[in-house]
């Protein structure tokens, strides 16, 4: 398992292998299936899709297929409904398939918390109230978003308010808009608990040294940062970097609801491709892992490929965070001047275009943290990925030691050197 997981690689943080791996014991396999099934449980009394009855009802049970085609909403089709004296049991196609994954998602997430909140409790770091304390946090995080959005992918009961409103505040959509379209709250709710996943992997990586059975004889010593002003600043932006970048990425989807892929323009579509997928994509994985896309972008620095890809941030971000001319704000690509400029009343001949959202305090946050403060990082690291990256770093955890590679040499064999052939005496010379 060690070597396995000792090549850290992109494939094995996208299929959460670390994490994987810390809850394979048996006991541990069997908290994430209570936790899984009791989170899915309440979902789906939770979205409607599963009513009880204590006073049994006179009706004929059956069980029946709803073939795709039965209805206009169809994400929901096939779908199946069971219909008993003691129960109804919905499980439309699209809603459950997104509920089961959440579930699995909420079963590890809380199950690694626990295993990592007992490992560093058993080093006593907790006492320090630094690393423990944050990794309770970070290990929890999948927990809350789902319970922030539980039953909103199914149904438009009171326990849905709360994650309507986020996601609908989020990507600059209406709530009842939504409400209708409730496919995209379950895509919403499932990519953000996956991204919650992603930061928790990072985490396991972190503390890796504290379980064996995830630890690689390739893998560094990492000593998290300490506690103290430069941190907190750094953590602070890497989180608004993570939602703003995860919100504003999603709001490609969220204005697919209204206006189909089909019948955009182009103007709309290099929009969705620069502002909203590049700009978005370029802020989550900052979040994540800013020393690696340094390095990468450092790597970058002076190949084709590299420039070009640093030419179309630079274009993104100051698009976003300025705006464009008046032609080309009126095809649907347009910034955070062209909004300012429509809501004052500004016609389109002029540059100005109406906001997605009422003004107010959603909207303000959304000129503040999506278009200035995304748009302006992205313009900061197309023209000096450095000094942009460099705050992030702030609060992000050092390398001990040096990865150690075991270099395994028979007696008398010879290892090349930068100053020559050194020989390698055996044990008959000592």
């Amino acid at each position: 398992m060690a070597d396995r997981l000792g090549r850290y690689g992109i494939l094995s943080v996208l299929l959460l292998s670390r994490s994987r791996a810390l809850v394979s014991g048996r006991r541990f396999r069997v908290l994430v299936a209570v936790i899984a099934s009791v989170y899915a449980f309440i979902a789906l009394l939770a979205g409607s899709m599963l009513v009880l009855s204590f006073s049994p009802q006179h009706v004929t049970p059956y069980v029946a297929i709803l073939p795709w085609g039965y209805g206009p909403l169809w994400w929901n089709y096939p779908g199946l409904l069971a219909v008993f004296p003691n129960f109804i049991l919905a499980l439309p196609f699209l809603p459950t398939i997104f509920m089961l994954l959440t579930s699995a998602g909420v079963g590890l997430g809380m199950s690694v918390a626990v295993v990592v909140g007992a490992g560093l409790l058993r080093q006593r770091r907790a006492a320090a109230g630094g690393p423990a304390a944050m990794s309770g946090v970070v290990g929890l995080t999948p927990a809350m978003i789902a319970l922030v959005t539980l039953g909103a992918c199914c149904s438009t009961t009171a326990a849905a308010t709360a994650g309507i409103g986020i996601a609908a505040g989020a990507t600059g959509t209406d709530g009842i808009t939504l409400l209708y379209n409730t496919w995209y709250l379950g895509l919403f709710q499932l990519v953000v608990m996956y991204v919650a996943l992603l930061a928790q992997e990072q985490l396991v990586r972190v503390y890796s040294s504290l379980f064996p059975r995830v630890r690689s004889e390739l893998d560094p010593t990492y000593m998290p940062p300490p506690i103290s002003r430069r941190f907190l600043a750094g953590a602070a932006l890497r989180v608004v970097l993570l939602v703003s970048g995860l919100t504003w990425s999603l709001t490609m989807l969220g204005e697919w609801v209204t206006l189909g892929p089909v019948a955009a323009t182009t103007g709309m579509w290099f929009a969705w491709l620069l502002q909203n997928l590049l700009i978005g994509l370029l802020a989550v994985l900052a979040a994540l892992a800013p020393a690696g896309l340094l390095r990468a972008a450092k790597q970058d620095l002076f190949s084709q490929a590299g420039l070009g890809l640093r030419i179309l941030l630079a274009v993104a971000g100051l698009s976003l965070a300025v705006g464009v001319p008046p032609p080309i704000a009126t095809t649907g690509w347009h910034g955070l001047v062209n909004e300012l400029l429509g809501s004052a009343g500004v016609s389109s001949a002029w540059g100005g275009v109406a906001p997605s959202l009422p003004v107010g305090l959603g909207l303000g946050l959304r000129w503040g943290f999506q278009y200035l403060f995304l748009g302006s990082f992205a313009l900061a690291v197309a023209v000096r990925p450095e000094p942009a990256f460099r705050p992030l770093l702030w609060a992000v955890s050092r390398v001990s030691t040096p990865p150690r590679t075991p270099v395994s040499v028979p007696p008398g064999d010879v290892i090349p050197i930068s100053e020559g052939r050194l020989p390698v005496s055996s044990g008959a010379d000592r």
